[in-house]
């Protein structure tokens, strides 16, 4: 951290680490807590970057933090908008095209990436990585931010369609921890969302309660 406070000016960046992954009746999406600014200087130890854009469709956000806030509301105004206009629930793929389209018209002013996921009534669960620029991918499942370099590894290893809830709790967990173990600007609590055709479920686990690394099978 620079004496001078020149810290004070620095962009708040989500360097982080974000995933979201399809089990067999929803999904479940999560990221760590923290940002920092330029990667030296912690500034919050609790921001929440699940984010819910409509009763069933959440987003995780990586990149600047501002940029990425910026988004996320326009696109929960506008998703609401247009559900008001079709009359039901908007899709889960309508949510990643709303948020592709800022971040191509507006891709050389801002530095955020996206993961949206959720469930809808016409496919089911879903997951779509939208990153910087306004590429989206549909996966099974996908990891983004800073932290995310660090568990490529474990993430290919153990993931595997169709798995229960509780094993989707498992994995995503033990990456969040894995990732925030050995990434200096990821860290901080867990917040998790958990989505299926019944209800949106909201987690937080706290650091003392992460699986220690050395344990992890």
């Amino acid at each position: 951290m620079s004496v001078n406070g020149e810290w004070r000016s620095s962009k708040v960046s989500t360097g982080t680490t974000i995933i979201a992954v399809t089990y067999d009746g929803g999904v479940v999406i999560g990221s760590d807590s923290r940002a920092s600014m330029g990667g030296e200087y912690v500034s919050s130890r609790v921001i929440n970057k699940v984010v819910q854009v409509h009763d069933k469709i959440f987003c995780c956000m990586a990149g600047s933090l501002a940029d990425a806030q910026a988004v996320t509301n326009a696109v929960i105004h506008q998703l609401s908008f247009h559900s008001m206009q079709m009359g039901e629930p908007p899709l889960v793929q309508s949510a990643a095209s709303i948020m592709r389209s800022f971040c191509y018209n507006h891709r050389d002013e801002l530095s955020a990436g996206f993961i949206v996921a959720g469930w809808d009534s016409k496919r089911g669960p879903q997951v779509f990585q939208v990153s910087l620029g306004g590429m989206v991918l549909e996966q099974e499942f996908t990891i983004a931010g800073s932290g995310s370099t660090y568990i490529y590894g474990y993430v290919d290893a153990k993931f595997k369609p169709g798995m229960t809830r509780e094993e989707c709790l498992t994995f995503t967990t033990n990456a969040l921890s894995l990732a925030m173990d050995r990434d200096n600007v990821s860290g901080g609590v867990v917040h998790l969302a958990i989505v299926t055709e019944k209800e949106a479920e909201k987690q937080l686990i706290p650091g003392n309660k992460l699986p220690v690394i050395q344990s992890l099978e």
